[in-house]
């Protein structure tokens, strides 16, 4: 299962919240001349193109778009892959798709220079955030209803969708679950999974950060969240795996911590074989938003902005919306109409004033993970 690196914004609509973001990117390629390389690699809005229609017929040439760490089942990203591919008859290649936001980093890193080199990723903020100098900055056509601390202002990275920290569990292994406290409990033996390692996954981080608001820690003291994986560590409730879909359908995790967008999924998908419940714990939700970018050295550049235009548009925002994730443009698609209002209605609602970190507070929290996570759960 895909582990992002870190953190987003707040959602809209009637339960929403915000964080902060980070980055994706994409790197340089082999176009037709080095002139229309080095037009379409700095290029950073669709007017460089002449508007969209150059832009997609640029994107036509270069005929592919390489993505990595996107799973078909991660926010519904099989869909608006297809979409993407079915809309403008280009080619996407979909590279480790169970890799997280430092993986996408070191593979453009190692591949630069190369036509097999992602052009984009979908990033975690902590990630995003350490590598801004490698990014292409654009801004697509919907930058103005992204918020302004969703983004950053040269257009280096701006949130995509987000979601919050929740619990899903197999209701015929375990008990009904209410709260975090309830994962403590005899029934849980071996049976609680954390998505991703904390300190380098965004549903890992977000899921301590649920654990510490639940046991009186803040935004800014993470720590009671580490100290509760720790109780659940020795009480040998937490299993020492990763979750994917194929854990929870053959019954090895039935009880998964991670975004609700990704449980709730996972409810579609196994209903009439495993009753997939999902709940994001009262008093305090935390979210987060991931984040795209463009890497200044793609192999498809005018296909890289192609596609952040297409994940940025009506169409590409309710995509992320019918897979249960809280796309970034939702008030504005939703005061305009265009949002998809059934899928809007497939959201849970949440309890209690959204949490949201800000990037000191991220990092604080960061570091005390990187400090003291692996001694706990040892």
């Amino acid at each position: 299962m895909k582990h992002h690196a870190f953190f987003r914004r707040s959602l809209a609509g009637t339960t929403m919240l915000c964080a902060a973001v980070a980055m994706a990117f994409s790197l340089a390629s082999l176009p037709q001349s080095a002139e229309a390389a080095s037009a379409d690699s700095a290029a950073t809005s669709v007017s460089a193109f002449g508007g969209m229609d150059g832009l997609i017929a640029a994107a036509k040439k270069e005929g592919e778009l390489n993505v990595i760490a996107l799973p078909p089942d991660w926010a519904n990203y099989g869909e608006m892959i297809k979409a993407f591919q079915t809309k403008y008859g280009i080619k996407v290649n979909s590279a480790q798709p169970d890799a997280d936001s430092q993986d996408e980093l070191n593979a453009a890193k190692r591949l630069q220079g190369q036509n097999r080199a992602p052009d984009v990723f979908d990033l975690g903020v902590n990630v995003a955030l350490s590598a801004v100098p490698t990014f292409a900055p654009y801004k697509v056509a919907g930058w103005d209803d992204i918020a302004d601390n969703l983004k950053d202002p040269n257009g280096a990275w701006f949130a995509d969708y987000g979601g919050y920290a929740s619990i899903g569990y197999d209701a015929k292994q375990v008990p009904a679950i209410t709260s975090v406290a309830d994962l403590l409990k005899p029934e849980f033996k071996g049976k609680v999974a954390l998505n991703g390692n904390p300190t380098r996954a965004s549903a890992g981080f977000h899921g301590v950060m649920m654990a510490a608001l639940a046991n009186g820690g803040s935004a800014d003291d993470i720590a009671p969240g580490v100290d509760f994986f720790k109780k659940l560590h020795q009480s040998g409730n937490m299993l020492p795996v990763d979750p994917t879909p194929a854990t929870i359908a053959s019954g090895q995790t039935p009880v998964v911590i991670d975004w609700e967008y990704l449980n709730l999924a996972q409810s579609k998908t196994l209903k009439g074989s495993i009753d997939w419940k999902v709940v994001v714990p009262p008093g305090g939700p935390v979210g987060a938003y991931y984040v795209q970018a463009i890497n200044k050295d793609a192999p498809h550049p005018a296909a890289a902005r192609l596609w952040e235009e297409f994940l940025y548009s009506d169409e590409g925002q309710n995509i992320w919306l019918q897979g249960f994730a809280r796309p970034v443009r939702l008030d504005a698609m939703t005061k305009a109409g265009t949002v998809d209002k059934t899928a809007v209605g497939q959201l849970p609602q949440v309890e209690g004033k959204p949490v949201v970190l800000t990037q000191d507070q991220l990092k604080k929290a960061q570091d005390y993970l990187k400090e003291h996570w692996d001694q706990a759960v040892q």
